[in-house]
């Protein structure tokens, strides 16, 4: 609300320069990189090596048990054939 001088009140004044503040750091964290920036990779290639790394174990304990599964089978079949004899 003006004043009868015509100024606006410094209260008023000091809401609208916070409010051009945070909107000047909003616009800043909005960017994007351009694509001549360089932008770091490092986290990304470990993640992937972490899933790499993953991945390998997984493939490794299902061949463990499906070897274990066959190996069960085979003492169940031999187990069976030496008890009916």
């Amino acid at each position: 609300m003006p004043t009868s001088s015509g100024k606006t009140p410094p209260t008023r004044m000091s809401n609208v320069l916070l409010l051009l503040m945070l909107c000047k750091t909003g616009a800043r964290s909005k960017r994007q990189p351009s694509p001549g920036t360089m932008v770091n990779t490092v986290y990304n290639d470990e993640e992937r090596g972490i899933q790499d790394k993953e991945s390998k174990e997984e493939s490794i304990l299902a061949m463990l048990g499906i070897i274990g599964t066959i190996l069960n089978l085979l003492v169940i079949i031999f187990v069976y054939i030496y008890t009916t004899l």
